[in-house]
């Protein structure tokens, strides 16, 4: 019979404690060497929850060095053209919490950052955010809380960047066919294909 766990005593009856030097490993700032990582990541994910305790995980990507290490405990980013859904800005607006997971490409270690973000207009280095002369209207800053490193396990069971283990090409459902069965639409899914891969096109 499945067995839900309800306390963290529970918990630990599965899993041992961590060690000292992992359970104390997060710092309260920007450290040089987590700076290089973050300014070498093109794709980060940002994690955030509404009042209701509903949660939101949205990808973010641009050139590497588009996320800016204002100082050392400050990190702020473009909020790019997107769906207007809204639902990280209108999450954070909620409930300023937030985490951020950066990747690299080739690379099985993350930087994992959790901190308070405001979203923030006008501000002078949205200039410096420029993609295609467009510059964002709206960017978001994050105020480091806690930083730590991510361990590369989940990447090496994955053999995530290990192109043999990729599907093969047709195998995957293209976007276009996941919209059409989300959608309950009697559109072909070629249709929205097309759609879904201008604006790709058009990322700014």
């Amino acid at each position: 019979m499945t067995k839900t766990i309800g306390t963290v005593a529970e918990l630990r009856q599965y899993v041992k404690p961590p060690l000292r030097v992992i359970a104390d490993k997060g710092i309260d700032h920007i450290d040089a060497e987590s700076r290089r990582f973050i300014e070498l990541s093109p794709f980060f994910l940002l994690a955030t929850s509404a009042e209701d305790g509903t949660c939101d995980v949205s990808p973010r990507g641009d050139p590497p060095g588009s996320v800016l290490v204002l100082d050392d405990r400050t990190l702020a980013f473009a909020d790019r053209k997107g769906n207007r859904r809204l639902d990280s800005l209108e999450n954070i607006l909620q409930r300023p919490h937030v985490g951020m997971l950066f990747l690299v490409p080739g690379s099985g270690d993350t930087v994992r950052v959790n901190g308070r973000a405001r979203i923030v207009a006008e501000a002078p280095y949205l200039e410096r955010l420029t993609m295609r002369g467009v510059t964002p209207p709206l960017g978001v800053e994050v105020h480091v809380e806690e930083l730590f490193l991510h361990c590369s396990r989940a990447f090496a069971r994955s053999s995530l960047w290990d192109t043999a283990s990729w599907p093969e090409s047709g195998k995957v459902p293209t976007a276009g066919q996941i919209a059409r069965g989300q959608s309950g639409l009697r559109i072909p899914a070629a249709v929205f294909g097309a759609v879904l891969d201008r604006a790709a096109r058009d990322p700014y």
